[in-house]
């Protein structure tokens, strides 16, 4: 990782916030940019007094937004058939596509809120949810918290070890708490959402295509 942020470093210096925008922007839609990597070097940064902490994750947020609504567009309007045609220039492979519209169909319009803690998926969230033919309205609502979250996650995570010189793999000391409660809160939301969708798949396959099972039957 440190060496990652130090070849990142150039670009921070050199084009601020723009760089952490369009990394983010872009790898949102599909195009391969170290978007995640660029938010955590500008969070470590920020603590060297090279960005506002605050305005970095309202920048994050927003290129994060627009970037999956447009991710949104080109799936609604182009459809599969026109992803698949020129996502290979963006290494957007069949392959992948499938993968993240099988993750979707098992996970349901809930996953928007997580799907940026996941590799792949984060990139094709938008694309998927508009080809699936999800209401644009309910996936501006759901990405945008997913966006809140994943920013405030990432950013309140790196900033506080930052401050206090130290990297991932060390005790958080003053501001455990805190960094607990936020893994508290990831991890209870992605294990809900999932014991959610099994219940529900449970639910369904108590169901014949005419009604409900009876048990009474013989």
């Amino acid at each position: 990782m440190d060496g990652i942020i130090h070849s990142l470093q150039p670009y921070l210096e050199h084009y601020g916030y723009l760089a952490v925008f369009a990394a983010l922007f872009l790898e949102d839609f599909g195009v391969p940019m170290p978007g995640e990597t660029l938010l955590i070097a500008g969070a470590l940064f920020a603590t060297k007094g090279h960005f506002n902490i605050f305005l970095l994750a309202a920048t994050a947020w927003v290129a994060a937004v627009l970037g999956d609504n447009v991710g949104f567009a080109i799936g609604r309007f182009g459809g599969r058939r026109l992803v698949l045609r020129y996502g290979r220039y963006v290494l957007l492979t069949p392959e992948r596509l499938k993968y993240a519209e099988g993750f979707f169909r098992r996970r349901g319009a809930v996953l928007v809120i997580f799907a940026r803690f996941f590799e792949i998926i984060r990139q094709l969230n938008g694309i998927v949810s508009g080809i699936a033919g999800m209401e644009w309205w309910r996936f501006l609502t759901f990405n945008a918290a997913g966006a809140a979250l994943w920013v405030g996650f990432w950013t309140t995570l790196f900033y506080q070890l930052g401050k206090q010189g130290r990297r991932a793999g060390f005790l958080f000391k003053k501001d455990e708490p805190l960094m607990i409660l936020a893994l508290v809160v990831v991890v209870a939301g992605v294990v809900g959402v999932r014991l959610l969708l099994k219940r529900r798949r449970g639910a369904s396959r108590t169901e014949t295509p005419h009604g409900p099972i009876d048990a009474s039957e013989p």
